[in-house]
């Protein structure tokens, strides 16, 4: 039994425990294994976890992806619930990350049932697990009472697309990968038929605010909003939900949520396409459909935010084929992320590609090969190459120059520009770091992949 729990066990015996919100989490790890863990600070104990600075067991079966997580208003309560589902069998946690709960008694034991008799500061630590039965509701073995778990949080990872911009929407085979930082999204229930919003940025800042009547939202068509401001597009997010769920807010009981972002919002990682998965894990609706229904897209940002792992997509007539990949190049020590600073629109940007006439069958086929030829690429020189091909396919296509002949055409490597052309990121592929080359041209955020990606 590991020195961590003898120390939480003992504070509890003596009562040191104090009075904080605390939450116990489900991770999914690599390998399909499950981790139980609790913290006060879930977002940080989150991150830490895929940063590989969390648990033996997590750092070793990275990504990890939150699957479940429940909220306390006491660290002991939280401590406890977390060693009570260490002990359940791997069928009785799926049963609880489902919310299958009718299913968990008659699924495994608890883990106060299963500790054996020890000696010395371990026996303490499995008597003090014998009393929880005196200090937590019996009816928290096998159900989450309503009363103690206060809200749910979910999590979306952001996105960047390597191969296929545009030609997506087509049917093209691309090649897409998560980022570290995502989205996520807390919900906790309120008696008042209202919605409180708080959305935060990576600075924890509120850069956005608002009040919802459920009435209103009851009330509204999609046809009638026009989602030009934030309050309006999040008018039209729900509007959409109760479109494919009817259900959905029908007990007419309110919410207080807030968003909080891992990365700045002008990145172009996700900010809209983590909020949709988000919104639609709390729902129980598809993400797809709802993306379909609001902000529009190919939808392979919904992919990415649902993957831990790279991933092929492509529409085959407009259904969504993920295929989790392996990617992981020799070289990918020399692969690196530029910030352009010149936030895209991409609505904007497919409309213009959408505008144009162009034979795309051959530019499918020339960049579904492409495609499979990155994800197989020994060399770096060869990888280059490719990229070079891939982008003068698109300026062809899009009737757009080259993000290298606009600004870095002494650049010592290969650039490709990602998602809509003309700003946020570009991936350049490079024997040396770039950083001070891309520092001297006024971009001075340059992110190597191993950092940025999962």
């Amino acid at each position: 039994m590991s020195e961590e729990f003898i120390e939480k066990t003992q504070n509890l015996l003596e009562g040191t425990l104090k009075m904080t919100k605390a939450y116990v989490y489900i991770l999914e790890c690599s390998d399909g294994s499950y981790y139980t863990g609790s913290t006060i600070d879930l977002e940080k104990r989150l991150n830490q976890h895929q940063n590989g600075l969390g648990a033996n067991h997590t750092k070793k079966r990275l990504p990890v992806k939150l699957v479940y997580a429940e909220e306390f208003t006491r660290v002991d309560e939280a401590f406890y619930r977390e060693k009570q589902i260490q002990g359940w069998s791997r069928n009785k946690k799926e049963a609880l990350i489902e919310k299958n709960y009718d299913n968990l008694p008659k699924l495994s034991v608890a883990y106060r049932d299963k500790v054996s008799s020890r000696t010395s500061d371990t026996a303490r630590a499995a008597d003090t697990m014998k009393m929880k039965d005196d200090l937590v509701p019996e009816a928290l073995e096998g159900t989450p009472l309503e009363s103690k778990k206060k809200s749910q949080i979910f999590r979306s990872n952001g996105k960047l697309l390597l191969t296929g911009e545009y030609v997506v929407l087509d049917g093209a085979l691309a090649l897409a990968v998560p980022t570290r930082d995502g989205q996520s999204l807390s919900v906790k229930p309120i008696e008042t038929s209202k919605i409180y919003w708080k959305s935060f940025d990576d600075q924890k800042r509120i850069w956005f605010e608002t009040k919802l009547d459920l009435d209103v939202i009851f009330n509204a068509t999609l046809a009638e909003i026009h989602p030009d401001e934030p309050n309006s597009r999040l008018l039209q997010i729900l509007c959409a939900v109760r479109k494919l769920n009817s259900n959905f807010l029908s007990d007419n009981k309110g919410f207080e949520i807030e968003t909080h972002l891992d990365f700045p919002k002008n990145w172009g990682l996700g900010t809209s396409s983590t909020l949709i998965n988000n919104i639609a894990q709390w729902a129980n609706v598809d993400a797809f459909k709802l993306l379909a229904l609001t902000f529009g897209g190919s939808g392979y940002d919904i992919a990415c935010a649902q993957h831990n792992t790279s991933i092929t997509y492509q529409l085959s007539e407009d259904i969504p084929i993920v295929t989790p990949v392996t990617f992981e190049p020799s070289f990918k020590d020399k692969l690196y992320f530029i910030y352009l600073n010149k936030k895209q629109n991409s609505r904007k940007g497919i409309a213009h590609y959408k505008s144009l006439e162009y034979d795309l069958q051959p530019v499918i086929s020339k960049i579904n090969k492409i495609t499979s030829q990155m994800m197989s690429c020994e060399t770096l020189g060869e990888f280059q190459k490719l990229l070079e091909i891939h982008e003068q396919i698109i300026s062809d296509v899009t009737q757009q120059d080259t993000v290298t002949s606009s600004y870095f055409d002494d650049f010592d490597g290969a650039i490709k520009s990602l998602g809509a052309w003309g700003g946020d990121f570009i991936l350049a592929a490079s024997e040396n770091n770039p950083t001070t080359y891309f520092n001297q041209k006024g971009f001075n955020t340059v992110i190597p992949y191993t950092k940025m990606i999962l």
